[in-house]
């Protein structure tokens, strides 16, 4: 015998052995497979899935990793960090220790100074819905919606400071040049419509938010896929000709010009900048026609406009109450992503945004008559619409406040430590909540939720495996929720 064989191989030489090792490989082969045909099989595949991204249509429909529960989302992102404690965290204790000191917080320093004592909100919290949810009476309407909300009440930031509370919420880095979460759901899916932007951010009407473009930056990602921002009052600007140029030259100029560039690319075989160049132009082109028609509410009933608020007498109500109905029309007209701001920075601390560090309730009772009904307006649409069964509504903030009042104010502090976001829509229970902060609201305690397990679940909830969608850059396989994030399964229905 060859002393040159291992044992294992020396087996190999006995017959016997020979049937018997064969016979256990091929059972083992078998029952991988029935295992894999019924879903039944673990796997550790996280090798990168890039979508294959054609140059002369890159916003082309894709298809997802697996089945989708949305086919589309709207996030509405309210600026300046709203707090969860006046809204959607009900706290008894600190309803029964307000004006005592929180325990274990003496001279607590967060991040504008010393904290005072616990301070119970100024709103009084009350039932809603079938299943008697306490929300606070700063938003009764969306309160009222409690029995289609999934709630997330121990989510937590990595910052403290509004700019990279932002970029992390939108982007998941605290740091700017990242793409967004829109940029990276229609890099992968594309869009259902091609006459408009697939990824539509709808800035405040007293503004913007405080990193501004950033929160709809494709950083990285090819720029197709960067957020095209306009509201029902600054509607995209130049799409209409000169009145020079009348609609026949104009068509016959768009139609010359075409002709041009395909002849130049039956030249140029193979020039994906060339063809990249010319989709955005032809997409520019066709919004001319179908940006100006979803964007024109005047064809809207007047039950509809009265839903949303669109007639207050409130200028700034009336305005964002018109974006939530853009939004609406946008995404029922195919548009893979929107993301609604309410709150702006222009404006000074608390004033435009929800930064209610010095006299909350006077800012609050502002903002809150501002969100409220359009909000609520724009989910009960979607739902009388049917379009509730295949789009995802998000509601967040960039963290949340402290339970006490700042020393010397009336008002909250910055705290990421713990705070409140919400779910509808699809793919998501309803109603139900998640996750717990303490008896004060000051941090999350139970099931505590990261934003990049928000994102990892928004991305699932939209047929796409977080740790396989990716990007190569600088040497990086990136992607959304960088080495973090698992898909909260408990919220999904």
């Amino acid at each position: 015998m060859n002393p040159t064989l291992s044992p294992s191989g020396r087996q190999l030489l006995d017959r016997r052995a020979f049937l018997r090792h064969a016979g256990m490989g091929l059972g083992g082969i078998a029952l991988a497979t029935l295992l894999s045909e019924q879903g039944l099989l673990a796997t550790e595949d996280r090798s990168p899935i890039r979508p294959r991204i054609r140059p002369e249509s890159p916003l082309a429909p894709r298809a997802p990793h697996f089945r989708p529960r949305a086919k589309r989302v709207v996030m509405i992102f309210c600026s300046g960090a709203c707090s969860q404690l006046d809204t959607w965290d009900y706290k008894p204790e600190l309803i029964k220790r307000h004006g005592e000191p929180m325990p274990g917080s003496d001279k607590l320093i967060t991040f504008q100074g010393e904290q005072g004592n616990l301070t119970k909100s100024p709103y009084a919290f009350r039932p809603r819905g079938q299943i008697g949810k306490m929300t606070s009476d700063l938003l009764p309407q969306l309160g009222s919606l409690a029995d289609d909300l999934c709630f997330i009440h121990s989510m937590t930031a990595k910052s403290n400071t509004h700019g990279p509370g932002e970029n992390q919420m939108s982007t998941g880095y605290t740091l700017e040049g990242f793409p967004s979460m829109g940029a990276w759901a229609t890099y992968a899916l594309g869009s259902e419509s091609q006459n408009l932007p697939a990824f539509v951010a709808i800035p405040d009407p007293r503004g913007g938010p405080q990193t501004g473009p950033n929160n709809w930056s494709s950083g990285f990602l090819p720029a197709v896929f960067q957020g095209t921002p306009f509201n029902a009052e600054k509607r995209i600007p130049n799409l209409s000709p000169p009145p020079s140029i009348g609609t026949n030259a104009d068509r016959a100029t768009r139609d010359f010009l075409k002709f041009l560039n395909d002849e130049h690319l039956r030249q140029h075989p193979g020039d994906d900048e060339l063809m990249a160049r010319v989709a955005s132009y032809e997409l520019a082109a066709r919004m001319q026609l179908a940006a100006a028609e979803a964007g024109d509410l005047t064809g809207e009933s007047p039950a509809t406009r009265a839903l949303y608020g669109v007639d207050d007498p409130d200028k700034t109500k009336s305005g964002f109450a018109k974006n939530c109905l853009l939004a609406r029309r946008l995404l029922e007209r195919g548009v893979r992503f929107v993301q609604l701001f309410n709150g702006a920075y222009a404006m000074g601390e608390g004033v435009g945004n929800w930064d209610g560090h010095k006299t909350l309730q006077k800012q609050y009772d502002i903002h809150g008559h501002i969100l409220d009904q359009p909000a609520a307006a724009l989910l009960r649409d979607l739902k009388s619409r049917g379009l509730l069964d295949d789009t995802l509504v998000v509601w967040t903030t960039e963290f949340g406040r402290m339970p006490t009042f700042q020393k010397g104010a009336s008002g909250r502090d910055h705290n990421p430590k713990g705070f409140t976001v919400w779910m509808a829509g699809a793919g998501v229970k309803a109603p139900f909540s998640y996750g717990a902060t303490d008896e004060f609201g000051y941090t999350a305690v139970e099931n505590i939720a990261t934003v990049y397990d928000f994102h990892a679940t928004i991305l699932h909830l939209l047929g796409l495996n977080h740790q396989r969608l990716t990007f190569y850059h600088n040497g990086i396989e990136r992607r959304l929720t960088d080495v973090h994030g698992d898909v909260l399964t408990s919220v999904l229905s």
